[in-house]
């Protein structure tokens, strides 16, 4: 069974990379998208129980993925929310941690790890 997932990513060109590795990859599919804060927001308050994987990145259109975590702290138990960003370090993690993120990526060397954490949960 798919791994139902949505995603917040402003960035087009990653966008259209990772969501077919998400589906060939993990057996994801993505039930829809945001650039914004607010649209991201909007999405999961429409839609709380739908998803099982949030993937997060940190710096948006408008807002932030911090932002992001913070509006679903109030989630199911079997819903994960990760943050797959470019810009990653110890107190980056630790905040997103701290906003409830199951998980923190960094793009350019974590990938593997994240497709990994991602099929993980696909098969939980």
């Amino acid at each position: 069974m798919a791994l139902l997932t949505f995603l917040v990513e402003d960035n087009r060109t990653i966008r259209d990379n990772l969501i077919p590795a998400l589906e060939d990859l993990v057996d994801a599919r993505v039930l829809g998208i945001a650039e914004t804060e607010a649209d991201a927001a909007a999405w999961l308050a429409a839609h709380g129980g739908e998803w099982e994987l949030l993937i997060v990145d940190l710096f948006l259109k408008e807002g932030s993925g911090l932002g992001v975590l913070r509006s679903c702290v109030r989630r199911r138990e079997r819903q994960r929310a990760v943050v797959l960003s470019n810009f990653i370090n110890p107190d980056i993690r630790a905040r997103c941690m701290a906003l409830g993120a199951d998980a923190v990526f960094d793009k350019s060397r974590d990938l593997e790890a994240f497709f990994d954490y991602c099929t993980a949960q696909g098969s939980a």
